[in-house]
């Protein structure tokens, strides 16, 4: 199963950039989408399951042209499940999640923390969803939680971990938290294959900040312990630009 994870910044601005084309070359079994930005009946669904994907899953905040996730996908799931039951992180479509026999895949759009009431809400969501995740893995063991952490693990993460110290998003409590959550029973895919330095999943529009690769790398495939010896390979896929994030891709055998 080869799954890619993508905060494409607005479904509808990514698919003008020619998001469904790629989609087909890339050719995923499913593709975990986040800040779509639209209701499904704003997207063209016909042309995207011409595309391959009939099995189409939108799950929109409730204020309109804000957050959202969605799944994508080739083969029809057992089950899907639109949110977590938690109101705070549902009415803004942050959580949506695929059963298939063996394994499941969630799409998850963490907040950001662009201001003190936001990084306050950021760490309720977190501690929320650590919760809720700790008891969803004793029914379901085997998880693939794809999305926008909206933060970066690790200094070798984030271009600049000296000056962005203090910037939300690589402060000290939300790595921790990650490492945290991480050691609960989860593998940072990528790092399970790449140790590289420099590799990134986000960069700012400001200042060349992509074309100098000056970017964060706040987007994982996370695959529970249970899984690790599925791993077949992850990457990050810094070639497509259809947002301000690229997209990262898992592949389980």
């Amino acid at each position: 199963m080869k799954i890619i994870s993508y905060n494409v910044n607005g479904i509808r601005a990514a698919i003008a950039k020619g998001f469904i084309e790629w989609l087909q070359n890339a050719n995923p079994d499913l593709i975990c989408l986040q800040e779509i930005k639209a209701n499904e009946d704003q997207v063209p669904v016909s042309d995207i399951k011409k595309a391959g994907y009939p099995f189409q899953y939108y799950y929109p905040a409730t204020k309109k042209g804000y957050s959202g996730v969605a799944i994508l996908s080739k083969i029809k799931p057992n089950k899907v499940v639109f949110g977590t039951g938690i109101s705070h992180m549902d009415f803004e479509g942050r959580n949506l999640r695929v059963d298939f026999n063996d394994v499941s895949v969630m799409s998850l759009y963490l907040p950001s923390g662009t201001n003190s009431d936001r990084l306050d809400h950021k760490f309720m969501f977190m501690e929320d969803f650590q919760n809720y995740i700790d008891t969803l893995k004793n029914e379901i063991p085997n998880l693939v939680i794809c999305g926008d952490y909206n933060i970066c693990h690790q200094a070798i993460d984030i271009h600049d971990p000296i000056r962005n110290a203090k910037v939300s998003g690589f402060l000290p409590e939300e790595r921790l938290w990650l490492d945290t959550f991480m050691k609960t029973g989860f593998i940072d895919s990528f790092r399970f294959f790449n140790k590289q330095p420099n590799q990134f999943s986000w960069w700012s529009y400001r200042a060349g900040s992509r074309g100098n690769n000056k970017g964060w790398r706040i987007d994982y495939c996370l695959v529970s312990d249970t899984l690790k010896d599925k791993l077949k390979r992850a990457l990050i896929l810094p070639e497509a630009k259809h947002s301000d994030h690229c997209p990262v891709l898992v592949e389980l055998k």
